[in-house]
């Protein structure tokens, strides 16, 4: 168990209240957790302490070389004033694929999860309770070595901020337009693309850039190798609901294994939905809306949670998903996986995780 040092804030900051506007990712708390590595000690002073900027070196290896992985996961506060997390478990063992492809030494997962509940409960009168509303969390590690050189960091550190957010598009479940790229490419397999690391959103810019001028929300990825089978969107996972059937697309290596998407799935089969995870090409995706077999598309992810897709543009060709507004079972999954989150309906069993 981690000995966690507390240094509490001398100037709290002022909470946003019921009518302030919660901007995704622009707030965040009084407090950060921290804790240090360095080879041959291990990770050592967990401490939580006032959020502040941090002292690197100009040579610090994470600014050079982009040796760095980071998660996103929310808490909840229930209506009985409960403090809920939606699967962690799942964050901590997908964060430590990301820090072993990245050869960054593991954070143990009892130390993450302790991590986690300890500044969470710090700072747990931040927690929004608007409808749409949490609290985000990020914990991230960084290389820290001021070193130029190309070689895993021998010191890092790892972090915890946390950020009070309302709906992450502003539109909120109202359908997004999404721009499917075969210019640029993200990731391709044996590279970082099922990694949570910082480089693969960086990759990501440029076609997020292309699409926004072009009135779109979201880049939808092609495979970087043939340029034809469907991946994910830049910040979701993606599904689509093809002549009654749940498809998306398998992960291969260069696409986030979502924990909403994780879940999406098993509660699909559990109400009986035939799900597919197989290759899926444009040109089949595009011929389904055509003819109309093409009955829903929704992206799924931590921030959003489910964002139903109303068109696709691929080329010059775009497509009007539905009838315009949100399909039946993007609203029931929304339904369903927000329900449990803010403890309104049983899940099952250790999805959620209370805070104390």
């Amino acid at each position: 168990m981690l000995d966690i040092r507390y240094e509490k804030t001398t100037t709290p900051k002022e909470i946003p209240g019921p009518e302030d506007p919660l901007v995704f990712g622009t707030i965040f708390t009084d407090h950060m957790f921290v804790m240090d590595y360095e080879e041959g000690q291990g990770w050592h002073d967990p401490r939580i302490i006032p959020y502040a900027p941090l002292s690197l070196w100009p040579s610090a290896m994470v600014l050079h070389y982009s040796q760095t992985v980071f998660e996103g996961l929310k808490a909840y506060k229930a209506e009985d004033g409960r403090v809920l997390l939606f699967r962690p478990d799942e964050n901590i063992k997908r964060a430590a694929d990301s820090c072993e492809r990245l050869c960054i030494p593991t954070i143990p997962e009892e130390d993450f999860m302790q991590a986690l509940h300890a500044v969470i409960s710090v700072d747990r009168d931040w927690i929004p309770t608007r409808p749409g509303t949490s609290l985000y969390v990020r914990p991230f590690v960084i290389a820290t070595d001021p070193f130029l050189g190309v070689r895993p960091s021998h010191t890092y550190q790892f972090l915890i901020i946390l950020s009070p957010v309302g709906a992450y598009y502003p539109e909120g479940l109202d359908p997004v337009k999404i721009w499917i790229e075969d210019e640029y490419v993200r990731a391709v397999r044996g590279g970082l693309g099922q990694a949570k690391a910082g480089a693969n959103y960086a990759a990501s810019i440029k076609a997020q850039v292309k699409a926004h001028d072009e009135g779109y929300s979201q880049v939808l990825w092609l495979d970087g190798v043939e340029r034809k089978y469907i991946e994910e969107v830049g910040s979701m996972n993606i599904f689509f609901k093809i002549a009654g059937k749940v498809v998306t697309p398998v992960l291969n290596g260069s696409i986030l294994p979502g924990i909403t998407r994780k879940s999406c799935i098993e509660l699909c089969r559990s109400w009986g939905y035939e799900v597919e995870e197989r290759k899926i090409s444009v040109e089949e995706l595009m011929a389904a809306a055509v003819d109309g077999s093409l009955e829903e598309v929704w992206g799924t992810g931590t921030a959003a949670v489910v964002s139903p897709v109303g068109h696709l543009r691929h080329q010059d060709q775009v497509v009007a998903i539905g009838e315009g507004g949100i399909g039946a079972l993007s609203q029931r999954l929304y339904d369903a996986i927000t329900g449990i989150q803010l403890g309104r309906v049983e899940g099952p069993k250790g999805w959620v995780v209370e805070v104390k």
